[in-house]
């Protein structure tokens, strides 16, 4: 199985960075593209940004301000996805969520987080 858990989320001021962290744990070999995403009571969920086998892509919203990487632990079970984000805005106050895409024995799941709340406020 694949297990997600997030972190770094927080409160920052406009203007300001925060990096978000997402450690997935499994088989490497069952797990595909993953990413980053977010929603705000009353919305839908949307793509911040994805990242597959070193593709990123990235919402209109936030391109030119966040980053995606991923990163593979040594013993290849386990995988950080981080998300840098700069320049933050009120309008990326939102429950930040990262999702894994199985592939292989695993093609065709989804697997999130718990999600992390970013607030931008002065």
């Amino acid at each position: 199985q694949v297990q997600v858990v997030e972190s770094g989320g927080g409160l920052v001021q406009p203007g300001g960075s925060l990096r978000l962290s997402c450690t997935v744990s499994g088989r490497m070999s069952n797990i595909g593209a993953t990413g980053w995403y977010r929603q705000t009571p009353g919305k839908e969920r949307e793509l911040v940004a994805r990242i597959d086998e070193g593709i990123t892509r990235y919402s209109d919203s936030v391109l030119g301000r966040f980053t995606i990487s991923r990163d593979y632990a040594t013993d290849g079970a386990k995988s950080a996805v981080v998300l840098e984000m700069r320049n933050l805005k009120p309008e990326d106050t939102a429950l930040y969520s990262c999702n894994v895409r199985g592939k292989n024995l695993l093609r065709g799941r989804d697997f999130w987080g718990q999600g992390t709340q970013v607030t931008v406020s002065s």
